[in-house]
């Protein structure tokens, strides 16, 4: 062997040496946890209840960035475009991830599927369907029996065409036969009030929004939208125990990296957020927000996207739903 051949195999030999140390050396600096929504929203108070368990359990900085935009889009994008080196992870919530990609379909900039790489499911939380506490309608039964002896006249609150609250009455309307107008406001706190003025007739609500008006005696509720009863909202019958036993529309919050980034990486912040998720204060957090932990694997975290994804996509195309 010549000495230039010897030289090249020295040198190949220490470039890995050393990546393999950079690689064992992870984490050497603050982590950027990036939240596509603004501060104070639901996303970004998981985030910073995560955020602190887990700079403790990497022995580094994980920092809070809040790059709203977009339904959070922007931030999502942010995260997908990055270096997947482990220093730049993303909370976001469904709509990025499942139902961006179909409302979308020019304009959104990245494809969840292929430019992230999932880490754990955080947290699930049903949305809850209401009426003015002055409604004659006392449940979803006479709810429904009163959209079909006025069709096209009642009305509900979303937070514009493509929302959750939009899509969770879309199916509605689909698994009862019913047909109702949607009238869409800036965020919840406004349809909230619109529902407790009797301005219109109905809405699906995130809980957080929902409860202390409903435990107020402000506006009824009718039902969530989770296959089982939860906990956090005792007393409220799900809509699949109620006759349509496969109606589900759930409001999660998960964990992705850059698609790229190193297996073992992600592995690593699978395991420390898992452990961070059976915490009683973390637990204790989440339940101000209604949402329960749903630890995931990465695997699981994937099947859950891509089914939601596909169900949902036949949904907004039945809809011919864009928002381009």
């Amino acid at each position: 062997m010549n000495t230039s051949s010897l030289l090249r195999i020295l040198a190949g030999s220490m470039l890995a040496l050393a990546a393999g140390t950079a690689a064992a050396a992870w984490p050497d600096r603050a982590i950027q946890l990036v939240v596509p929504f603004p501060a104070g929203s639901s996303p970004d108070v998981l985030a910073r209840a995560l955020a602190d368990p887990l700079s403790k359990e990497l022995g580094q900085p994980v920092v809070v960035d809040n790059k709203p935009g977009a339904g959070g889009n922007i931030g999502t994008r942010h995260v997908a475009k990055a270096k997947p080196d482990g220093y730049t992870i993303l909370l976001t919530i469904n709509g990025p991830m499942v139902t961006a990609p179909a409302l979308y379909k020019t304009s959104l900039g990245y494809e969840p599927s292929t430019d992230l790489a999932p880490i754990t499911m955080v947290g699930v939380s049903p949305n809850v369907l209401v009426v003015p506490a002055t409604s004659s309608v006392n449940n979803l039964q006479e709810f429904i029996a009163q959209a079909k002896a006025r069709p096209g006249e009642l009305n509900y609150g979303s937070v514009g065409p493509g929302s959750s609250a939009h899509l969770a009455m879309a199916m509605l309307e689909s698994a009862a036969d019913i047909s109702l107008l949607q009238v869409p406001y800036a965020g919840f706190p406004q349809v909230i009030t619109a529902i407790i003025a009797g301005d219109i007739h109905a809405g699906f609500m995130v809980p957080g929004i929902a409860m202390p008006h409903v435990r107020a005696g402000k506006v009824r509720a009718l039902g969530i939208t989770s296959l089982e009863p939860s906990s956090l909202l005792p007393g409220i019958e799900p809509l699949a125990k109620q006759g349509f036993p496969s109606f589900e529309a759930i409001s999660w919050d998960a964990i992705f990296a850059p698609a790229g980034t190193p297996d073992d990486i992600i592995r690593t912040l699978n395991e420390k957020l898992v452990k961070i998720l059976a915490q009683e204060d973390v637990q204790q957090k989440m339940a101000t927000l209604y949402f329960t932990p749903a630890p995931s694997t990465p695997e699981e975290l994937r099947g859950t996207v891509r089914a939601e994804r596909q169900r949902l996509e036949a949904l907004i195309e039945r809809l011919q739903l864009s928002l381009d």
